[in-house]
C-alpha cells in the first residue's frame, strides 16, 4: 500500500513540480506573475464549481463540514501556542499558522480516500473537501492578510478577494435554485480544472527559489504538528459529533495530508515566508507515506 500511495500520489505531485521548477531554473519565470493568475482566476474558478456542483450528501453532510471547520478552528489555536511558545516574529507566526492549519485534501487526499476506503468514504471525503476548500481560501486569506496589517485591514481584504465573491455566489444561486447556463459553466470548469496543476508548478517553481530548509528545526516541528496533531483533532470532533464509519474515515484521513500546496500560493501572494511555508510543503509531503499508512491501518 505505502508503495501505491508513493506511485499514484506523490509521484505526480513531483513530476508537476518538478516541470516548475526545471522553468523557473531554464526560463527564469517569475513566480509572482503566476501566483496572480492562481489566486485571482484559477482558484475562484474551482471553488465555483465546486459548489456548484457537488451533490449534498443528507445527514452526513452537516456533520462533516463541521468537523471541517472546527479542526481548523482547533489547528489554529494549538499553531497560535506553538508560535508563542518558540517566540516567533509576527509572519513566520502567520506561516505556522497556514503550515499547520490547511491540508492537502484535494489532488493528494481524495485519491488516497478512494485507494484506502472505497466509494463510499470517496462520498463523504467530498463534502469535507468542499468545506475544507471554501475555509481554506477564506481564513487562509484571512491569516495571511493579518501578517503585515490589523484585522480590520484583513477582513477589507477578505471580502474584496474573487475567491470569497465566488464562495458567496455560489451560495447564493444554489440557494435560489439557478442554474448557470452552460456558456458560462463550461469555461469556469476548464479554469477549474487548470487550478490544481498551475498550483503545483507553482509550488516548484517556489522550491527552486527556495532550495533546502535553512530552518530545518523548525520546519520539522510544524510539519509533525500538521502530519500527527491534525489527525487527532478531527478523531476528536469526529467523536464530539457522533461521525463515524466511512463519514470519519474520510474526515480524519483528509486531516492527516500534508500541507496544503494553497498555502504557498498565499505565502507567496501576502508575502508571509513564502520559503519557510515551502519547505514545510516539501517535508510534509516527502514524510506523509510514514504516517498514513499506519493511520489508515488504525482507521480499517
Amino acid at each position: 500500500m505505502l508503495l501505491e500511495i508513493f506511485l499514484h500520489d506523490i509521484v505526480p505531485v513531483f513530476l508537476i513540480a518538478g516541470a516548475g521548477l526545471a522553468l523557473a531554473r531554464g526560463v527564469g519565470t517569475q513566480v509572482q506573475a503566476l501566483t496572480h493568475v492562481v489566486f485571482y482566476i484559477l482558484i475562484p474558478a474551482l471553488v465555483f464549481e465546486m459548489l456548484m456542483t457537488t451533490p449534498s450528501l443528507g445527514a452526513d453532510a452537516p456533520g462533516l463540514a463541521a468537523v471541517a471547520g472546527l479542526a481548523m478552528v482547533s489547528m489554529v489555536v494549538i499553531g497560535a501556542a506553538l508560535g508563542a511558545g518558540l517566540r516567533l516574529s509576527r509572519i513566520d507566526t502567520r506561516a505556522l499558522l497556514l503550515i499547520v492549519t490547511f491540508s492537502n485534501t484535494g489532488n493528494y487526499g481524495l485519491p488516497v480516500v478512494h485507494l484506502a476506503f472505497g466509494d463510499a468514504a470517496l462520498a463523504r471525503a467530498t463534502v469535507f473537501f468542499v468545506a475544507n476548500s471554501v475555509l481554506t481560501y477564506a481564513l487562509g486569506t484571512l491569516i495571511a492578510a493579518g501578517a503585515r496589517g490589523g484585522t480590520l485591514e484583513a477582513w477589507q481584504r477578505l471580502w474584496r478577494l474573487p475567491t470569497v465573491q465566488a464562495v458567496v455566489l455560489a451560495l447564493a444561486l444554489r440557494a435560489l435554485g439557478v442554474t448557470v447556463p452552460e456558456p458560462v459553466m463550461h469555461p469556469v470548469s476548464l479554469l477549474s480544472d487548470a487550478a490544481l496543476p498551475t498550483m503545483i508548478l507553482v509550488l516548484g517553481m517556489q522550491l527552486y527559489a527556495a532550495g533546502w530548509p535553512t530552518r530545518l528545526p523548525l520546519v520539522i516541528a510544524a510539519v509533525a504538528v500538521s502530519l500527527v496533531i491534525s489527525p487527532l483533532v478531527a478523531y476528536g470532533w469526529c467523536l464530539v459529533f457522533g461521525i463515524d464509519g466511512p463519514s470519519r474515515q474520510a474526515a480524519v484521513l483528509l486531516s492527516s495530508m500534508p500541507v496544503a500546496v494553497t498555502t504557498t500560493i498565499l505565502a507567496v501572494e501576502f508575502d508571509v515566508s513564502p520559503a519557510l511555508v515551502t519547505s514545510a510543503v516539501l517535508v510534509s509531503t516527502v514524510l506523509s507515506p510514514l504516517t498514513l499508512t499506519p493511520l489508515i491501518a488504525w482507521l480499517r
